[in-house]
């Protein structure tokens, strides 16, 4: 009596696993575009969230909030951008803040003393929500990894920036609980009065905050090159189609950029609200 072989041969489990393989390769490319394409788009939309607030701001306060960050200050553009739309201490902006690293204003006064119910008072509710803000702080004082740089000099440690949705560093927060942080947004206050691109935009306003993250990531970041006066950066936000003199793009408002999924500045998968 013969028996009716069962079961599979070596070859023919090779050839399954082999296809098997094959799809793998085929829908892993596929899976990583669509999750980028899903980073993106969320990202988008933080911008998005923060152009809303920052039109708020203006509205409320008759301008955009400032960048200057001047050679060696310790208070970038991207911290004053987190201060404007959530607080020095995310609890809200105080109008008469002077956008100092300290929360002091000019006067001499802790303007974010939560100990003062009368400043407290007259403190803006945050522009952004939380979720949306993903703010973090750069560094602190206290030796632990509460920031996302182990050493912030030349900015303040104790102070806060936006990120972005593209998760890069793994930050402790006070209770404990580790999270994952994007780069910091940067953040350039347009001059609107001056004509030349050199005069509208100010390399600097960022340029301590790149610093860091290139120390930090062991890799250079092009948007800080320094070299013939920061001509990368004067090309990076030239808006090509005026032709007759160089300009840069949203001359009369503000620049948004993130560093993207490489979490490099400058480069070509950057996230920005202008261009393309």
């Amino acid at each position: 009596m013969k028996h009716k072989k069962t079961g599979m041969t070596l070859i023919e489990i090779l050839i399954v696993l082999g296809i098997i393989a094959i799809l793998v390769g085929l829908l892993l490319p596929a899976m990583t575009v669509v999750k980028n394409s899903a980073k993106k788009a969320k990202q988008i939309a933080q911008f998005g969230a923060i152009n809303m607030a920052l039109t708020t701001f203006k509205n409320d306060y008759g301008d955009y909030p400032e960048s200057k960050c001047p050679l060696g200050g310790d208070y970038s553009g991207s911290q004053k951008l987190a201060e404007a739309l959530l607080g020095w201490d995310l609890l809200g902006f105080h109008p008469k803040s002077d956008f100092r690293s300290d929360g002091y204003s000019n006067e001499g006064v802790f303007l974010y003393d939560t100990t003062n119910e009368l400043l407290l008072d007259q403190r803006k509710s945050p522009y952004l929500e939380s979720d949306t803000a993903n703010a973090f702080k750069l560094g602190d004082t206290t030796g632990l990894r509460t920031g996302l740089f182990p050493d912030t000099t030349p900015l303040a440690p104790n102070t806060y920036v936006l990120c972005d949705e593209y998760s890069m560093t793994k930050v402790t927060l006070p209770n404990g609980k580790l999270v994952s942080a994007g780069s910091p947004i940067l953040y350039y206050k347009a001059n609107s009065s001056k004509k030349l691109i050199q005069d509208i935009y100010n390399p600097l306003d960022n340029d301590s905050l790149i610093y860091l993250k290139e120390l930090a990531d062991n890799r250079e970041q092009p948007l800080g090159r320094t070299a013939n006066q920061y001509e990368y950066f004067y090309e990076y936000i030239r808006d090509p189609k005026i032709e007759a003199m160089a300009q840069p793009y949203k001359a009369d408002s503000y620049i948004l950029l993130s560093a993207g999924p490489d979490g490099v500045y400058g480069t070509s998968d950057d996230i920005k609200n202008f261009g393309n």
